[in-house]
């Protein structure tokens, strides 16, 4: 079958191990299912992977990718697949669980033809969602989603910051905090960032770093290092970063007496469950809100689309499809 896989590391040129070409079917365990992919959304993860993060040279070559969604290839129903696979005797959030992984870390990824998936894994695709727009969800989307209303607890009215305006997460931010009633600011760059955060339902957008013109209740933090002195700076008196990622540097300035004097939150946030991508998926119905695509392109053409997202050119999700 075809597939996008990791054959090589290279910390400095992670698309130099990268290839498009013919895999092995996956193999079944017990309790798993064969879904035919219909199309897979990339996500900074893969290019991680292709970097050595999460994923040693012993584990190659590595099927690439999170996300996915395609036919159950048993029961012929259109499916969504949620990224993290829990341990078989784990109860309770998927997230939480100390020898949870994601697709592409120990088990081939869903960047192919065929993706062997744990059958507790699969959700039924909505009608109403398209097959590009389903398999930008369970990464970017469910992680946004997980940030704003379950850790980050924001409420209607409330103002949010997100950090970095035009990534997968950051996107998926803005939308639904601008969908649940909040007022959403964001941060990026350049002017041009900055005009596609308003495009995208943020209220006001500002350089990186500027001051804002009161405190936010919540700040929605991908970015790490660049930001995170802004991030907390930003914060009303009891406020709340939630961060799930650091692309710039995962060492940022501590700014611990701003943190206790005015008894801040940080809190850690990784991906979501089952039951919260349900939650999403009922969310966008009741909402009519969809994932930003920012191109889909077919499986054969990937190296294109990475080259993308490696730039920072993404404006939402890049989509491989499958014929």
């Amino acid at each position: 079958m075809q597939a996008v896989y990791a054959a090589s590391i290279n910390p400095d040129q992670p698309l130099a191990g990268l290839v498009v070409g013919e895999r092995p079917e996956p193999v079944l365990e017990a309790g798993w299912t064969m879904v035919r992919v219909k199309a897979a959304a990339l996500n900074h993860h893969d290019l991680w992977s292709l970097r050595g993060v999460g994923l040693a040279a012993e584990q190659l070559p590595m099927t690439l990718g999170t996300d996915a969604a395609g036919v159950d290839v048993e029961t012929g129903e259109a499916v969504i697949v949620h990224s993290v696979i829990s341990s078989t005797d784990w109860r309770g959030d998927e997230t939480l669980d100390p020898r949870r992984t994601l697709f592409s870390e120990k088990h081939q990824g869903t960047m192919a033809e065929l993706v062997a998936v744990p059958r507790r894994n699969l959700v039924p695709k909505p009608e109403g969602l398209s097959y590009a727009e389903a398999a930008c969800l369970p990464t970017a989307w469910l992680t946004a989603y997980r940030m704003l209303f379950v850790n980050g607890q924001a409420r209607p009215g409330q103002t949010v910051l997100v950090q970095g305006a035009t990534g997968g997460v950051a996107s998926a931010a803005i939308a639904l905090a601008r969908a649940a009633g909040c007022r959403v600011w964001v941060t990026a760059r350049t002017d041009a960032k900055r005009a596609v955060a308003l495009d995208l339902g943020a209220h006001a957008a500002f350089a990186t770093g500027t001051r804002l013109p009161e405190p936010v209740d919540l700040v929605v933090e991908t970015v790490g290092e660049a930001t995170w002195a802004h991030s907390v700076r930003s914060l009303r008196p009891g406020g709340t970063v939630v961060i799930s990622g650091a692309t710039t540097g995962a060492n940022p300035p501590a700014i611990l007496n701003r943190v206790f004097f005015l008894q801040l939150r940080i809190i850690g946030s990784t991906m979501g469950t089952r039951a919260e991508l349900g939650e999403l998926l009922t969310f966008l119905a009741s909402t009519g809100l969809r994932p930003r695509i920012d191109r889909e392109v077919p499986l054969a053409d990937a190296r294109g689309a990475f080259a993308a997202m490696e730039a920072g050119e993404l404006v939402g999700k890049a989509v491989l499809t499958v014929a």
